[in-house]
């Protein structure tokens, strides 16, 4: 899946996977993944749910910011991590300055869900589009996946979509409720894209209701995208 070229593979059995987290919203879904594609790897939790709180506070990622993920990665990479994989979206410069400093490898939430959508897009099923429950992250990701795009000179029809309130509703124990306004808000305004990224780990249980939702198109969710893209990083194998 995905184009960087492959470390090799790690002697130690099985891997430490480090998971950064700003909203414990996003830990069942990584999890459940997991358990799906790669249940031997054991998993280190760190959560800092400040981190979205602060990050909503600013409609531009602030310079102290860069230096708590430094801080979160050097404590995550010091236990014996062999690779990271931070599960918050909102903070794509940040993740790739940690990408640039750490010795293991390190993932951003989106990159593997943004490179199957590129991979569709070259085969021409270009109607992309990102649909987010925090409104915060809609910005850097959409300029994260366009610069992906432009720098392969894949043309894409892109769009994205907020979705008010549905955070809310999960945070408050209300999932069904969650899952449903997602998948109204795609079938109103996206069913004629070609391809549908829920942007959010927390968003992924959406998934199949989302699909149903819009039969025609195809709908991508981070958590399963993220695992097998690390797997094949750290092990070398898909």
């Amino acid at each position: 899946m995905s184009s960087i070229p492959l470390p090799h593979p790690i002697a130690r059995k099985p891997p430490r996977i480090g998971l950064v987290h700003a909203t414990a919203l996003a830990m069942s879904p990584i999890e459940a993944a997991f358990d799906r594609s790669w249940p031997e790897a054991m998993r280190m939790n760190l959560l800092d749910a400040s981190l979205s709180i602060d990050r909503a506070a600013h409609a531009e990622l602030q310079p102290e910011m860069f230096r708590r993920f430094r801080q979160l990665a050097d404590y995550a990479v010091g236990t014996g991590c062999d690779a990271l994989l931070f599960t918050c979206s909102a903070f794509g410069p940040a993740i790739e300055a940690v990408a640039r400093e750490q010795a293991v490898p390190v993932l951003k939430p989106n990159e593997a869900m943004f490179e199957l959508a590129l991979q569709r897009a070259a085969e021409g099923k270009t109607r992309i589009a990102l649909v987010a429950t925090f409104e915060p992250s809609i910005g850097s990701m959409a300029e994260e996946f366009r610069r992906l795009s432009q720098s392969r000179a894949i043309r894409v029809d892109f769009c994205t979509l907020f979705v008010p309130e549905a955070m809310d509703d999960l945070a408050r124990g209300e999932p069904a409720l969650h899952h449903r306004k997602i998948a109204d808000a795609v079938a109103s305004e996206l069913d004629g894209c070609d391809t549908v990224m829920l942007a959010q780990f927390s968003m992924a249980a959406a998934q199949r209701e989302v699909s149903a939702a819009v039969p025609r198109c195809q709908v991508l969710s981070s958590p399963d995208c993220a695992v097998s893209a690390l797997k094949e990083r750290v092990l070398g194998v898909a």
